[in-house]
């Protein structure tokens, strides 16, 4: 059985069990808490399709909060303009929070 659900404008497909990196939850989630996510787009049992218009009335995704802040890798941005001296290079990480689902209601 998994859904598809939207966290913080983004799809993700969660499966009982599993465990998803989510964008950055915030200050306000801690360690072991636990979160409903209840805009569920669809949900598959066993071969048993249903799809929202846009969303399953209902239906909610229950997880549980690994760690709240996860940094993901490095991203390098450079930037060059042939023959003009222009370099400029930077960076950075991406914050993530790994979420452990934990059931999936129909």
């Amino acid at each position: 059985m998994y859904a598809i659900v939207e966290i913080k404008g983004q799809q993700f497909k969660a499966e009982e069990g599993k465990y998803i990196y989510v964008h950055d939850l915030g200050d306000e989630v801690k360690e072991g808490d636990t979160i409903d996510f209840d805009k569920v787009l669809l949900i598959d049992a066993d071969g048993d399709v249903s799809v929202g218009v846009p969303a399953i009335e209902g239906a909610k995704v229950t997880c549980e909060v690994l760690l709240p802040l996860v940094k993901g890798e490095k991203v390098i941005i450079f930037k060059k303009k042939r023959r003009k001296g222009y370099r400029r290079k930077n960076g950075h990480r991406q914050q993530f929070s790994k979420v452990l689902v934990k059931s999936i209601v129909k």
